[in-house]
């Protein structure tokens, strides 16, 4: 019998040009998210993100400390954090505050990223994104845990840095990977606290998570330590009418990643009761937490998955 999952929502923090994102109204769903019964808010993370089309973006990690100041149990979580562009000393000390201004709910997911004009602007190597991805991990981690850091990475000269106060979560607030090549699955065994996947269908699931836990086993870890997420799109109405609503808003607004398993295909689509069959053969899986992203995050279509999906699956 798989363990129970818990479902948690996405936050529309970044909009197609020339829609802008609304600040206020984005605190505001985050409170409305907690009082409809979800487990966690998730948002998404890129500093620039395309040009023609554009797609403006507030910023992560702000909107959800103003959520956290705003609510009291939701957990709120990246999804991704595009961790190799910060400077990982100055997100150590970010994310312990929000931690702590959260009372303990933060959750990181993390990733190393794929925009190069992204890279560029900022000035971070492209290319070298895999190496200060886990560089930025083992800094962050110390200085979460150790009292004090020494040592020499690339440009960064730690002596004895002292970073308090330390997260309220202990060892750390946990750290989810997100990706799909081999490299990234071995970073999930070795470095992560789990992983987060985006469109994936149960069967790309399996067979992702197969890899992940044969990794884990090499690394002399139980891969039911590990926790799972998965992020799916839905929308609930009648098929006929949601599946060309959905396709067309998937592929005006939606990227996926050439080479993973990551598809369309994942969208739940259909009446409440075929909704909640669809969600129920990812809950089989094994997967401990479904992140929904609402149709067009419509309050009527948040409502029905609130009310009216999410109780089948919680009898």
């Amino acid at each position: 019998m798989p363990a129970p999952v818990s479902f948690g929502i996405a936050m529309r923090n970044f909009t197609r040009f020339p829609e802008l994102p609304d600040a206020p109204a984005l605190v505001d769903y985050g409170v409305r998210m907690e009082e409809l019964g979800f487990e966690s808010l998730w948002v998404w993370d890129h500093i620039l993100l395309g040009t023609d089309p554009h797609f403006p973006i507030i910023d992560s990690l702000t909107l959800l400390t103003a959520v956290a100041a705003r609510t009291k149990t939701i957990k709120i979580g990246t999804g991704v954090l595009v961790l190799p562009l910060r400077n990982p000393v100055v997100l150590a000390k970010q994310l312990a505050s929000m931690d702590l201004i959260s009372n303990g709910r933060l959750m990181l997911g993390a990733a190393v990223g794929w925009y190069k004009r992204e890279f560029d602007a900022i000035g971070i190597a492209h290319d070298k994104r895999g190496k200060i991805m886990d560089r930025n991990l083992d800094i962050i981690k110390r200085l979460w845990t150790e009292d004090g850091v020494t040592g020499e990475w690339d440009e960064l000269n730690l002596r004895n840095a002292v970073m308090f106060p330390k997260p309220v979560q202990k060892p750390h607030p946990p750290i989810l990977i997100g990706g799909y090549v081999d490299a990234v699955l071995k970073r999930v065994a070795k470095r992560g606290d789990g992983w987060l996947t985006y469109f994936y269908t149960p069967e790309g699931y399996n067979e992702a998570w197969a890899k992940i836990s044969a990794f884990a086993e090499e690394e002399g870890r139980d891969p039911a330590s590990l926790y799972s997420l998965n992020q799916l799109p839905i929308y609930v109405g009648p098929r006929e009418v949601g599946l060309p609503k959905m396709n067309e808003w998937l592929n005006a607004e939606w990227d996926l990643s050439k080479g993973s398993l990551s598809t369309f295909d994942s969208a739940i689509v259909g009446t409440p009761a075929e909704c909640a069959e669809q969600i129920a053969r990812h809950i089989e899986t094994g997967v401990k937490k479904i992140v929904f992203v609402p149709w067009r995050y419509e309050k009527e279509q948040i409502d029905l998955l609130a009310h009216e999906v999410l109780p089948l699956l919680r009898k």
